[in-house]
């Protein structure tokens, strides 16, 4: 199985939070939940962060069957209204970066 990660390396606006986390799961998380192939599609806030997990405000992560389902999913036109209703949250409500880390998710299982 193969992970993608979305990590948002930034900062909400001040006094937005919970306006930012209701735009996430209203208007980003179901454009994502779309992809063709995805089996899990989940959001991690920073207040719900697991401990020892990267300290990012916002963690989004896709996780696929296999490299093939990945290359189907990013090639998706359904990757495009992704993207613009992502872009459209952030514009409002955060300052900063996305970076995207793929990985595969036993490098995540307990030792």
């Amino acid at each position: 199985m193969i992970t993608r990660y979305a990590l948002f390396d930034g900062q909400i606006h001040e006094g937005q939070s919970d306006a930012f986390r209701t735009a996430v799961l209203a208007e980003i998380l179901p454009k994502w939940r779309q992809f063709p192939g995805a089996l899990s599609v989940r959001v991690t806030f920073a207040e719900s962060r697991d401990e020892g997990a990267p300290e990012y405000p916002m963690i989004l992560a896709i996780s696929y069957p296999d490299l093939p389902s990945v290359d189907a999913a990013l090639a998706s036109p359904v990757r495009s209204e992704a993207r613009a209703a992502t872009e459209s949250v952030l514009a409002r409500f955060f300052t900063g970066k996305i970076h995207h880390h793929v990985t595969t998710a036993h490098e995540y299982a307990p030792l």
